[in-house]
């Protein structure tokens, strides 16, 4: 699977929907510090569509794996930068499930700015948690169905911060079947990516 025909720098996963683990669609995140995240998995195959609402993206730009992008989904603007994982695994191995990726969008008319929101590509184990690690930092997410936020809203600036200097992003989560996966998402580009997406919804 790749990112919709104009955008297509990040990495692909070549996985399928399996019955084990696959996830049916995301809703949108549950209150929980603050908004809701606004987008919402509508078509694991073309995440950048998923994470505008389901409405159509333009491509900002492509900056080493991660794509800016901007839509006005329900006419309010939204800007986000994405990628999907330079690689990922499962324990048990083998397990098959959605594309994973990762976005970090502002809403302007929401006044949110550059929150974090991973999808998973199948449904966490209810009442788990998820970590993102970046080097030695490692941070603690809020999950629902396949969406994974940040926990502690108050670090979020940190977790940027970390992203924005670090090499790589590693998140780890468990099913609701059991299996563990690991999805290391590379930050190369993403610094680059942010300040784009950043500068159209100023």
């Amino acid at each position: 699977m790749i990112f919709a025909a104009a955008t297509c720098a990040a990495p692909a996963l070549a996985q399928q929907p399996a019955a084990s683990d696959s996830a049916a669609p995301a809703a949108k995140k549950a209150p929980k510090h603050k908004q809701p995240a606004g987008p919402a998995a509508a078509s694991t195959a073309d995440p950048a569509t998923a994470a505008a609402g389901g409405a159509k993206p333009t491509l900002l730009g492509q900056y080493g794996d991660w794509g800016a992008y901007t839509a006005s989904p329900g006419g309010k603007k939204v800007c986000f930068a994405i990628a999907k994982p330079s690689s990922s695994e499962t324990t048990p191995p083998g397990k098959t499930r959605n594309p994973s990726f990762m976005f970090i969008s502002t809403r302007p008319a929401e006044k949110v700015s550059d929150e974090v929101s991973i999808i998973i590509g199948y449904p966490f184990k209810p009442n788990s948690e998820a970590t993102v690690a970046v080097g030695t930092t490692s941070f603690a997410l809020y999950t629902q169905q396949d969406g994974a936020w940040i926990k502690n809203a108050a670090e979020e600036a940190n977790l940027i911060t970390a992203m924005r200097g670090g090499q790589n992003a590693v998140l780890k989560g468990m099913s609701a079947k059991g299996t563990h996966s690991t999805d290391i998402f590379s930050l190369k580009g993403l610094a680059q990516a942010l300040d784009r997406s950043d500068q159209d919804c100023k």
